[in-house]
């Protein structure tokens, strides 16, 4: 199961890269309104998810990367929130690309990290 997740995190990163890409052919100012209120609200929805897990994070490998899913929402929805404001201060659509690479990056890491750990599970049980 960690080892799935792992690969949801990866489709994750490479959706928001083709994103990425795709504004840089395609430029526009996202909706920062809409971005600041989506992202609050996900913030408030995962803070509370990532409290009740706190304490599994450690169980065993499919609950750390539970755990690890909900941190990255976390990141994604105050980075969404930052990268609203900066777009509402220059009124471009930059900040919100810049801010989506950041993202881009930890989504990455944290792909390779549950993939990893999955894996040295799964020898170590078989």
């Amino acid at each position: 199961m960690a080892l799935f997740k792992g690969v949801l995190i990866l489709l994750a990163a490479l959706l928001v890269t083709a994103q990425i890409i795709y504004r840089l052919f395609v430029p526009c100012v996202p909706v920062f309104e809409v971005m600041g209120i989506f992202s609050l609200l996900g913030l408030a929805a995962n803070s509370l998810c990532l409290y009740l897990l706190w304490r599994h994070c450690h169980e065993d490998v499919n609950m750390s990367s539970v755990w690890e899913c909900s941190r990255n929402d976390i990141a994604s929805n105050l980075s969404v929130f930052i990268a609203a404001g900066a777009v509402w201060l220059t009124g471009a659509g930059w900040p919100d690309l810049v801010v989506a690479a950041g993202l881009t990056l930890l989504l990455l890491c944290s792909a390779a990290r549950v993939m990893s750990s999955a894996v040295i599970e799964l020898r170590a049980a078989g």
